[in-house]
């Protein structure tokens, strides 16, 4: 029988952030979607259809997700045997471009990080952490200044991360941002969404510390693999942006005098914020978007119709 069991717990800990950050869930999903599809015996494209909308409905705003599932769903084969071997094959592929493309990314995005430099992070992106990683490992003497990244406080994460590497960090409550940003010398953050025009969709505030660091000629860099840039938004669609519960934000006794609160999880940087997006294959302004989901991606406009061709990324 088909494992869904596996496949609706698998769901339940990204819907409750126990499985958190694009790059994460990414390969947290290829790797389920591989289990689920071992243990199908019979019927692989309708069994297959159902686990991936189950995965497919946990985070709307992560495009890393819908890209894992789509590369994955892209399988081909004469029976279920060959569709199953395939689609284990591309997960498999798919997991390796994970695991490969932050690496390159680190080594990238080092190259743009200078001795002596205090650097600013937000949230917690394993890929933004990388680029600091291996610049610290290179010799270079850099700071970080953290935010905690409320509600949920992932900057804590970042924090113990960067201290157990010895490197020296500062916590800040992100209010605090642009009293800091005068001792900054290179904002660096992850991503969820890249959209067509360049646009980063990332964790809530992300926008307002690209303002600041543009109101004070900071550098604003941008750490995405390529499997976060959004097909869809190349065909019109708007990125939809996730609420969370507002327990998350205000204890009972506020929720219990009726007053509204409203939990986004992500916003929207515009391009003009952006000085530069490193991905793992190489370096791009945001205007060249729009090349990475045709050529790197694969996505094509064709009869109004979206298009997808098996590219393997080892």
């Amino acid at each position: 029988m088909p494992n869904f069991k596996l496949v609706e717990e698998s769901a339940r800990k990204i819907i409750n952030m126990e499985v958190r950050g694009a790059s994460r869930i990414a390969r947290f999903v290829a790797t389920t979607l591989k289990e689920f599809a071992k243990t199908v015996e019979k019927n692989f494209d309708e069994n297959m259809r159902k686990a991936s909308e189950i995965l497919m409905n946990t985070r709307p705003t992560a495009v890393s997700l819908f890209n894992a599932i789509n590369y994955i769903m892209m399988y081909k084969g004469e029976n279920d045997e060959e569709k199953k071997s395939d689609a284990i094959r591309r997960a498999e592929e798919f997991i390796r471009w994970v695991d490969t493309a932050k690496q390159k990314i680190g080594e990238i995005g080092a190259k743009r990080i200078k001795d002596g430099w205090t650097i600013l992070t937000h949230c917690n992106s394993s890929t933004a952490l990388a680029v600091i990683k291996t610049a610290f490992r290179q010799g270079k003497n850099i700071e970080v200044i953290a935010t905690e990244s409320r509600p949920r406080y992932q900057g804590h994460l970042t924090v113990k991360e960067l201290a157990k590497e010895g490197i020296p960090t500062t916590l800040i409550v992100d209010s605090a941002v642009r009293y800091f940003m005068k001792d900054v010398d290179c904002v660096v953050v992850g991503a969820d969404t890249i959209t067509v025009n360049g646009a980063l969709v990332n964790k809530i505030g992300t926008s307002q510390i690209a303002l600041c660091a543009k109101e004070s000629r900071v550098p604003f860099m941008v750490c995405a693999e390529t499997y976060k840039f959004s097909p869809a938004t190349l065909f019109g669609e708007l990125v939809v942006i996730e609420e969370r519960d507002a327990k998350e934000v205000a204890p009972e006794e506020i929720l219990n005098l009726g007053v509204k609160v409203r939990n986004p999880a992500f916003d929207v940087t515009p391009r003009d914020y952006i000085d530069l997006i490193v991905t793992e294959i190489g370096a791009i302004p945001p205007e060249m978007a729009y090349v990475i989901i045709r050529e790197r991606l694969g996505y094509g406009l064709e009869m109004g119709e979206l298009k997808v061709s098996a590219k393997h990324f080892d």
